[in-house]
């Protein structure tokens, strides 16, 4: 009888374990997506200029040394090397986008072949004087 009445004991710590952790995921997932809600543009420029004014008030401009000053440089270069690239990415997507729907109103249309077109039909020619200069120098 001991030993059923503590195998019902770990089967329903199990369950509060499994509620628990459904719970804490949902309360996660929500909190996640509050956090990324909040975040708007106005926050973020509110966020950085007062962070900027703390960070300058805690350490003076006289501190900034030479290495100090070609560290904040690159900083600024990668930043807008990142941002620069973000915007070509978009365009290549742009792109890819223009060129699948081209593609797709392409293979809409009409063939420029005619399907009738027998093998037969085909005429052989001599190459140009000069595509037989390059075939001949290509030996």
């Amino acid at each position: 009888m001991r030993f059923e009445k503590l195998l019902q004991h770990v089967q329903r710590a199990e369950q509060r374990v499994e509620l628990r952790a459904t719970h804490t995921q949902t309360q996660w997932t929500t909190l996640k997506q509050a956090w990324r809600e909040g975040w708007t543009p106005g926050r973020i420029l509110i966020a950085g200029v007062v962070s900027g004014f703390l960070v300058g008030r805690a350490e003076p401009l006289r501190t900034l040394t030479g290495a100090r000053w070609m560290q904040m440089f690159s900083a600024v270069s990668s930043l807008l090397a990142t941002a620069q690239a973000a915007a070509a990415a978009e365009q290549a997507e742009q792109a890819a986008d223009t060129a699948q729907d081209v593609q797709d109103q392409a293979e809409a249309e009409e063939p420029l072949v005619d399907e009738a077109f027998e093998d037969d039909d085909i005429v052989v020619t001599a190459p140009r004087p000069a595509e037989a200069a390059t075939e001949l120098s290509e030996r």
